[in-house]
């Protein structure tokens, strides 16, 4: 498997199961949303300081995110992770 679709797999995996959005996801490592997401379709060949902010942000090893045990690694398909109200500017 690709180490960028593997690292991905598993960013997703641990992120969902800690209910974290996309958007806490990137805020906990200074980076953009649409970041995180491409990091996590495999769309992004990441640092080692990269892989480093994830783990920290998501409560686990750099190292588990690298795991290539199949029964971790396979395809993650759960429901999505509910977003924060968003507010509107009044006025």
């Amino acid at each position: 498997m690709d180490i960028r679709r593997l690292f991905g797999l598993n960013m997703r995996r641990h992120r969902m199961a800690t209910g974290t959005s996309q958007e806490a996801m990137a805020a906990k490592m200074g980076v953009d949303r649409a970041h995180v997401s491409s990091m996590e379709r495999g769309q992004q060949n990441v640092t080692l300081t990269t892989l480093w902010q994830a783990a920290n942000a998501l409560g686990v090893r750099a190292a588990d995110l690298l795991d290539e045990d199949p029964t971790t690694t396979k395809e993650v398909i759960v429901g999505k992770v509910p977003r924060k109200a968003r507010t509107r500017p009044s006025g």
